[in-house]
């Protein structure tokens, strides 16, 4: 891309930056040139598209539908990814539904070619759709070049209002956060959960998800955690935790290159 997002501090303080300029970074990021080209293509051509094969075989339309969804290191898998474009979004067996990674259901819900109905791609309204998550999932995949818990942050809402939309019971909606690879990581992080947390049985995970959830927040339910005060706490707590996390590695990476800069009889 030939716009950079501009993140010149780090934490916290870089995500309140982040925010007060956000308009501005994420209108010039939209008007940069490959930006530009890959979306008014899209717009042009996806009216054509009325089969998941017509898609992955065009590979410039298929990397703004997998960019859409943050989806962009499958654009070489294009017999998986026909497969979960033909899934039924209806039906909870389809391979689109069974994957633990929930984008893969909204990726196969979004184009409809595995339902009984139209594809959505000859709506009106789909190619604009469809850009408007490119541009911001593009935009924080640039983002993250410079500091990826910013990239987590910026997905959060957007992601967690996927979730919420498609999941009608609690459960559903946090074992779809705990399938969201990125969603996972956030909540993992200001949750304060160790590293092998995913280790442990599925349903100690929902519970522990839930309980901590509501410690740490007052609530466990996701979609009250959409509300501009919630979300504005978890993100808070997300970035001063990651900041920390990545002091404290820092740090530890820094006593152990002195140990190995010391002369060998100087270690013991």
């Amino acid at each position: 891309m030939n716009f950079q997002p501009v993140v010149p501090l780090s934490g916290y303080a870089g995500w309140k930056f982040l925010e007060r300029t956000m308009d501005t970074q994420r209108a010039a990021f939209n008007e940069s040139a490959p930006v530009q080209r890959a979306t008014d293509s899209f717009r042009e051509r996806i009216g054509n598209i009325t089969n998941a094969q017509q898609l992955v075989d065009d590979r410039a339309l298929l990397s703004v539908a997998l960019g859409a969804f943050g989806l962009d290191e499958d654009l070489d898998n294009s017999f998986f990814m026909r497969k979960i474009l033909d899934s039924d979004p209806d039906d909870p067996e389809a391979l689109a539904n069974r994957l633990s990674d929930s984008r893969y259901g909204d990726f196969a819900k979004a184009f409809g070619f595995g339902g009984d109905g139209l594809p959505r791609t000859q709506f009106e309204f789909f190619a604009d759709e469809i850009v408007d998550r490119y541009e911001a999932r593009q935009f924080e995949r640039a983002v993250g070049e410079a500091d990826n818990s910013m990239r987590l942050a910026l997905n959060f809402e957007p992601a967690l209002g996927d979730i919420v939309a498609a999941n009608g019971s609690a459960d559903a909606r946090w074992f779809a956060v705990m399938g969201n690879p990125p969603l996972r990581k956030l909540f993992e992080t200001a949750l304060g959960f160790p590293s092998g947390f995913g280790s442990i049985d599925i349903d100690r995970q929902l519970e522990q998800f839930k309980s901590r959830s509501e410690a740490t927040f007052g609530t466990n339910d996701l979609e009250a955690l959409l509300a501009d005060d919630n979300s504005e706490k978890v993100i808070r707590l997300f970035m001063v935790r990651s900041e920390t996390q990545q002091s404290t590695s820092l740090g530890g990476a820094s006593v152990a290159l002195s140990l190995l800069q010391q002369a060998p009889g100087q270690l013991f």
